[in-house]
């Protein structure tokens, strides 16, 4: 705030005074001063005070209501000292502070405070200022209802004749026509083949393998057999990779970390779970009505399974603030992440933007924005402070076992282990803990800060053996802990608290402490749903059985939402962009659909063939449309530069993780025989972990055969990413990630030429091209560019490969085999390797 002296010495300055009373004839530059002003008083004050009972009997919106003031200190205007007026000193925040929710700008205060100077010249014309309220939120009424998206899916006729293998093309090419377009010609079979391995499995093919399904696909005549592209999408989406890669699309959603965020940033235990149940769902094409289901309510279906319970995970995924300085407002922060991810995930819709007042854009009032919290207020915080009080509310037992000798001598044997294990640490810890400061006592709650914690001490009250041993200790009791045997398995899952039921009250500006109207839970009124009836809570029971009605609302095929949000993202990762561009905003600010007929095609088949995810693979995939070129035509490109009608299909970089996988793959490392299970941590250079606030803290150390695995099975720590795939556009882990935006950037390239991951795997390639075409360069280069490109190369790829390597001997004097690496190298940063189309 400038000081009030400055305003002072404005006035002083300014012109002398004029008592200007019932002015009719103003100078030009009293008009404008006046406009000035009066623009000011709307946009500010006018709200309370005008009309017919103003706020404190105080009109400003007349000359004569300034004179004459209001009921708090007489006239707002003091002709005799202009800077003592009430309305100066209002403006100034000094006796009074208006407005009362933000002091005005110096430059607005000025403009008033010039015209005070000037004696409020006022003209006849108007006499009466107007308050002229700014627009405000849509409200829930039969013309918002109207919104294309809240309405019912209806199915629409299939457009007559057209173009293509499938219904889809009919759409398309009504719209292709309509604009004077023609559709491209198909992609040819070895692009197709790589294509489809991509979109379904995230990885490419053996070239045997891309060669056969090429021989069964082209025709002679060079045309695509429909019946073969049938056979191999069928094939991919039997592949267990294909949950690898679809389940990573879902995890994206639903802001998948395995830690916690914030300082400490600590490992969530047991969510490994969550993501397997996630890809075992895909693979058994398990219906997304029901995948919906489990994961909002899979403890309160009738008959919960292991699966259902594990799939509850959902709600323990987000970050957590584990010493908040306002516990009230950090639980209702982390409703808030549910209440965004569930409603932008399943419904398409930002409902936490009506957290602290209604919608701006959409017709979502604050009141529906509570009622959803309803739904959820029942829910343990996943911890109060420590990790004890994490398994305390966010650990359960699951597959529990009939008992039987051979499971009870497996059980015992395991506590046992686990027993004599904490034992063990629990004699080094206790030679380290009274040197623990205040600080690290209150650190060492946490169970992966104490190997840094104690082993600190080395060459102090540890020697470096009793170091070593304790570093051992700590990685077998993580082991033990993460594969226990039948009988005694954990997931992280959801827990509510039935014993206290606390009503559920409408915040003021989103403030905890400024509780309003109470609500009861239900669904956004502007989609027009049924009323909800909630329960009454049995005795005995574990959960309020709340969810389990949101549940069954969003996975209902009357929901307006849900089957048109879930099959826009099946066709934007299919495509790279949804028919509706802003998949997770199906509201007025989102963008509308550029095929809405076919969305709702696509939506009306969805729910009529079981809410199955393969099916609509395979409806889409078999479609022309998905089978086009990627190539541009410039009659086409003038017109829808952006591919709006998709006259093309759009090349895509390959995601962080294809990367990843596909470098492993080429080079022979990718170890895709282990699936599920614990996260495994990839080796990432010292200078990258001392960003952390405790360098290194959380990430441990994996056998080379797991660091092999799939990037799906990567350790994902909020605070250190594995900077491959970070580099690469790696999802934002702290809120739903709809959309990976593709950046370019320098250390992209850096990153993939000087990393030590490139230069092992270099190594590997080197070395797997030796194995299998020794003595011949030629050879080497053959398979090599043959890996990495999915097409046999031409000769003047092979040329361009070995005079590479033999440059590289004569004029830099390596030898051959170091040549053949940095050949290895250049071929893993192709283009044509990092891009699909």
């Amino acid at each position: 705030m400038l000081p009030r002296y400055f305003f002072s010495f404005c006035l002083m300055s300014a012109a002398p005074l004029v008592a200007v009373a019932d002015e009719t004839d103003l100078t030009d530059q009293q008009r404008e001063l006046f406009d000035q002003a009066a623009g000011i008083l709307k946009h500010n004050c006018l709200k309370c005070h005008s009309g017919r009972i103003p706020r404190s009997h105080l009109n400003l919106s007349t000359r004569a209501g300034i004179l004459a003031g209001g009921e708090l200190g007489g006239a707002a205007y003091d002709a005799d000292d202009p800077p003592e007026s009430n309305l100066v000193l209002a403006i100034n925040y000094t006796d009074f502070m208006m407005p009362p929710t933000e002091q005005m700008s110096p430059k607005r205060i000025q403009v008033l405070m010039e015209w005070v100077q000037q004696g409020l010249p006022w003209p006849a014309d108007p006499e009466q200022l107007e308050y002229e309220p700014e627009p405000g939120p849509p409200v829930v009424n039969d013309e918002t209802k109207k919104f294309w998206s809240f309405q019912p899916v209806q199915e629409p006729p299939v457009p007559p004749g057209g173009w293509g293998h499938n219904p889809i093309d009919a759409f398309i090419a009504r719209q292709l026509d309509q604009n004077g377009l023609a559709p491209s010609g198909s992609a040819d079979a070895r692009t197709l083949v790589r294509r489809m391995s991509y979109d379904l499995t995230g990885l490419p093919m053996e070239p045997t393998d891309v060669d056969r399904w090429v021989r069964k696909l082209e025709h002679s005549d060079g045309s695509i057999s429909q019946s073969a592209v049938r056979e191999l999408v069928d094939s991919l989406l039997e592949s267990p990779r294909y949950g690898e890669q679809w389940g990573r699309h879902w995890l994206d959603l639903v802001r998948y970390a395995e830690t916690n965020s914030y300082e400490r940033d600590g490992a969530k235990p047991f969510v490994w779970r969550y993501r397997d149940y996630v890809i075992q769902s895909f693979n058994d094409d398990k219906p997304y009505d029901r995948f919906v289901t489990e994961q909002l309510a899979g403890d309160e279906l009738a008959a919960p399974s292991p699966d259902s319970i594990v799939a509850t995970g959902y709600y323990r995924l987000g970050p957590w603030d584990d010493e908040p300085s306002d516990p009230m407002q950090a639980f209702y922060d982390e409703v808030d992440d549910i209440v965004g991810t569930t409603s932008q995930t399943f419904l398409g819709l930002t409902l936490n933007c009506a957290r602290c007042h209604d919608h701006k854009i959409d017709p979502i009032p604050q009141r529906d924005y509570y009622r959803m919290v309803g739904f959820f207020h029942n829910i343990r915080r996943y911890g109060i402070r420590n990790h004890d009080t994490v398994l305390a509310a966010s650990v359960r037992e699951i597959d529990r076992l009939e008992l039987n000798e051979l499971s009870a001598r497996n059980r015992r044997a395991h506590q046992k282990r686990l027993d004599e294990t904490q034992r063990l640490m629990d004699e080094i810890e206790q030679l380290v803990f009274d040197d623990l400061t205040d600080v690290e006592k209150d650190d060492f709650q946490y169970i992966e800060n104490r190997a840094a914690l104690v082993t600190k001490r080395e060459g102090g009250q540890l020697t470096k053996a009793q170091g070593d041993h304790y570093r051992h200790l700590c990685r077998q009791l993580k082991k033990l802990n993460d594969n226990r045997p039948n009988g005694l398995a954990k997931a992280l899952c959801v827990t509510e608290d039935v014993n206290d039921v606390r009503p559920v009250h409408v915040l003021q500006r989103g403030n905890p402490h400024a509780p309003g109207e109470e609500v009861t839970p239900g669904f956004p009124s502007v989609l027009s749903p049924p009323e909800v009836t909630v329960p009454a809570i049995p005795n005995g029971t574990a959960s309020s059985g709340r969810r389990i009605l949101l549940a069954r609302w969003i996975a209902s095929p009357d929901n307006p939402l849900t089957a048109r949000v879930m099959v826009n993202r099946i066709w934007q990762y299919h495509f790279g962009r949804g028919i509706v561009r802003l998949s997770s905003d199906f509201g007025f600010q989102g963008t509308p659909p550029t095929h809405p007929q076919l969305l709702d095609w696509l939506a009306t088949r969805f729910v009529n063939n079981g809410w199955s995810v393969k099916q609509m693979h395979h409806l889409i995939m078999t479609s022309a449309t998905y089978q086009m070129a990627s190539s541009s035509r410039p009659e086409a490109w003038e017109k829808d530069p952006v591919n709006d009608l998709f006259w093309r299909f759009d090349v895509r970089r390959l995601t962080a993780e294809e990367i990843r996988d596909s470098i492993l793959w080429a080079t022979g490392s990718l170890n895709t025989d282990k699936m599920y299970g614990p996260a495994v941590y990839t080796e990432i250079p010292d200078e990258v972990k001392a960003g952390q606030s405790r360098p290194g803290s959380g990430w441990g150390t994996s056998s080379a055969e797991d660091r092999g695995r799939r990037s799906i099975y990567v350790h994902v720590k909020r605070s250190l990413i594995d900077p491959l795939l970070e580099s690469f556009d790696f999802a934002d882990t702290d809120q739903t990630c709809p959309v990976r935006f593709v950046t370019t950037q320098p250390t992209q390239a850096l990153g993939l030429l000087n990393s030590s991951f490139m230069q092992d795997q270099a190594e590997q390639f080197a070395e797997l091209l030796r194995q299998q075409q020794p003595d011949s360069p030629a050879g080497q280069v053959r398979l090599a560019l043959a890996r990495v490109t999915q097409r046999p190369p031409s000769q003047d790829d092979i040329r361009r490969g070995t005079e590479l390597m033999e440059a590289l001997a004569r004029h830099d004097r390596l030898t051959a085999d170091q040549a053949l690496r940095y050949f290895c190298l250049v071929a893993l940063n192709l283009n044509e390797f990092i891009y699909l189309d």
